[in-house]
């Protein structure tokens, strides 16, 4: 009896096949098959977030999904965002705003933050959106409900905030 599956995955733009122990996270496969350790395990729960990845453009826990649930998906880290000399703009503004303090959650929330923005583009309201027929704002409220998953025990919070919203080209 096999108790590994073949996969496929997009991470970062570039394919990669695997044969992995089905009880395989996505985390795990990250960090230990494809050795990206700017995702953290922080909590290993899903409270934390410190895991967050973009899958197939939506926020993920990469903690709390099986690997071999994501076959043919893409996937995109703290990697596969930007580089030194080319960084993603949301990236820059975490670095002008001091949004990454120690810097551990750093990734997730630079991640979940880059997805944030692509929800609220899609007019995807949050528990917080005042009016579900209309265009969803960018407000705190907003940022601060759709960033929940997304611990910082530095607290740089306000900055993070400061962050997105110069990405998003407002200021709420």
């Amino acid at each position: 009896m096999s108790y590994t599956t073949k996969l496929s995955l997009t991470v970062n733009g570039q394919s990669h096949d695997f044969d992995v122990d089905n009880r395989t996270s996505l985390l795990d496969l990250l960090r230990e098959h494809l050795h990206l350790t700017g995702t953290k395990k922080g909590c290993d729960h899903g409270q934390c977030g410190a895991c967050t990845v973009i899958v197939d453009g939506r926020r993920v826990n990469s903690c709390l999904t099986l690997a071999v649930m994501h076959d043919g998906d893409k996937v995109t880290t703290i990697e596969g965002l930007g580089e030194p000399g080319d960084l993603h703009p949301m990236q820059a503004a975490f670095v002008k705003h001091d949004g990454f303090q120690c810097g551990y959650c750093t990734p997730g929330q630079i991640c979940s933050s880059v997805a944030v923005l692509e929800e609220i583009a899609a007019d995807i309201p949050s528990h917080v959106t005042d009016d579900l027929t209309a265009k969803a704002a960018l407000t705190v409220d907003e940022i601060r409900e759709r960033m929940s998953g997304n611990i910082c025990r530095c607290g740089a919070y306000s900055n993070i905030i400061d962050a997105i919203t110069e990405v998003a080209g407002t200021r709420a």
